[in-house]
């Protein structure tokens, strides 16, 4: 399994991310989740919210970050002013 993972540094403004949520879920191949981070092991948690995108193998994780669905995305955030703090991909086993 692979994922696309978004941390953001705030909880962004609901509305706003409800519609960027219909852009996101038209990546290809994916599961798209979200939702906001409400605690940390020790302290405050660094992020207030969080979004990622599922892909069950690497086929179909190439597939959706190299499709105009996930640039679409990517521009959505940009133009709506979501700015997040971190992107990453990872292989989950």
């Amino acid at each position: 399994m692979y994922r696309v993972v978004v941390l953001y540094e705030n909880e962004p403004d609901p509305a706003v991310y409800a519609e960027h949520v219909e852009v996101a879920k038209r990546v290809p191949n994916t599961v798209f989740r979200h939702g906001k981070v409400f605690g940390a092991p020790m302290g405050d948690p660094k992020y207030g919210y969080y979004a990622e995108f599922e892909f069950t193998d690497k086929s179909a994780f190439d597939a959706g970050v190299r499709s105009e669905e996930f640039a679409a995305s990517g521009k959505d955030v940009q133009d709506r002013g979501l700015e997040f703090s971190t992107l990453f991909f990872a292989e989950v086993s």
